[in-house]
């Protein structure tokens, strides 16, 4: 392998200039099926009309069907490839935005997914017109926001080993970058992401007589207060870590003490040993806060996505062609405690999440409404900064397959 030092070599940056010429023409056209999908979302797991919308647009590729709701299409010569992934899912938020493409339904694209899938289609669309050197497989993967998630469907049903995926590729709108930046950092990028289920069971009693009753509810509470304290009394301050509780329930009437009362949450970490301890305790906190007040907790954790570590040498590959296309790379990499399920692909093949800003000027400190906002809209320049990504992305891990 040529040291980084001499990269883009100048048989990569022909295949690039030849993806980004036919990508000019597919902008337009990219544009009405972001607005198509966008007018028409669908939630998790119930993605087939948009899976539909966009195998009747890709009508010369053959779908593959993989998760239940999604589908790969492949470009290119047989033997190995790489993967890009888009997805197809929406959310339960009630849009805000004004457009006269918004929502049509009950969901909305509130997380940029018909953006990528929009993407991810310009790009498809130009690489049947490019000689390439290996394959490219378009992925556009159901149920990244919800579990059990798409990605881990996809990984196991063995078909990314089929298409002999040497790579996968990801590309995110995110509003706290600045607009037009691509930010696609070395290492953890996103946490590990796992929930949370506390039940603390008591005796059930009239509210006037608390002494023949165990209520539940004061154990909850200093259990949830508790649970503020593991990530600041318990990790190392450098290491990002959030627990948050989301959800609390308890009692039917405010004369009954109740027989139980449960919370819910997500504990977030980017730290494999934090993830660990804070997973006992959890457990330990729950179980002792309750015991020492009579009552009886049971505690669920349910191990979610793991982190999300961008490839090295993939990043090395990508970053020059990035700055070669003329997309501004951030001088600080993006990284959050946020959760992507494309995280599980890293157990096939590196990976690399690039972040594409919709946010407000590097400096100005301004940041868009956040993702899963009702009114968060990216521009559609968006549409062309993340396929132009997604082809530096392809270029620079096909360079690495071959």
């Amino acid at each position: 392998m040529a040291p980084v030092t001499t990269w883009p070599s100048a048989e990569a940056e022909r295949l690039l200039a030849d993806l980004v010429t036919h990508l000019g023409p597919q902008f337009s056209h990219a544009q009405a099926l972001r607005r198509e999908l966008h007018r028409h979302p669908d939630l998790s797991g119930a993605e087939r009309p948009t899976a539909e919308r966009l195998r009747h647009a890709l009508p010369t590729l053959k779908p593959h069907r993989v998760a239940d709701t999604g589908f790969l299409v492949r470009v290119g010569p047989p033997g190995p490839s790489i993967a890009l992934r888009a997805e197809l899912d929406g959310l339960p938020v009630a849009e805000r935005t004004g457009v006269e493409w918004a929502s049509a339904n009950d969901a909305m694209h509130a997380c940029g997914h018909d953006v990528h899938m929009a993407a991810l289609w310009a790009l498809l669309q130009a690489a049947r017109h490019v000689d390439l050197p290996v394959g490219l497989v378009g992925l556009f993967q159901p149920r990244e926001e919800i579990q059990p998630c798409g990605a881990e469907d996809v990984v196991t049903s063995g078909l990314l080993a089929e298409q002999e995926v040497r790579a996968v590729i990801g590309g995110h709108v995110q509003p706290r970058v600045p607009a037009g930046v691509v930010s696609p950092g070395v290492g953890a990028v996103n946490a590990a992401a796992d929930q949370f289920d506390i039940t603390v069971h008591g005796q059930p009693g009239h509210s006037a007589y608390p002494h023949v009753a165990l209520d539940p509810i004061p154990a909850l509470a200093a259990i949830v207060l508790g649970l503020q304290e593991l990530v600041g009394r318990t990790i190392d301050p450098i290491h990002p870590a959030v627990i948050t509780v989301g959800r609390i329930h308890a009692g039917t009437a405010p004369n009954i003490i109740p027989e139980s009362g449960s919370v819910q949450g997500v504990i977030r970490t980017m730290n494999e040993a934090d993830r660990t301890h804070l997973h006992a305790a959890i457990r330990r906190l729950a179980e002792h806060t309750a015991a020492a007040r009579g009552a009886r907790a049971e505690v669920d954790i349910i191990v979610g996505d793991p982190m999300l570590n961008n490839d090295r040498r993939l990043v090395q590959f990508v970053d020059p062609l990035l700055t070669h296309l003329g997309l501004p790379v951030a001088h600080e990499p993006f990284r959050s405690c946020g959760a992507d399920d494309f995280s599980h692909y890293s157990r096939i093949a590196p990976i690399l999440m690039m972040f594409v800003g919709t946010g407000g000027p590097a400096g100005s400190g301004r940041h868009r409404v956040g993702l899963h906002h009702p009114t968060f809209l990216p521009p559609e320049e968006s549409i062309r900064q993340l396929a132009l990504a997604l082809a530096a992305g392809y270029v620079g891990a096909a360079q690495l397959a071959r």
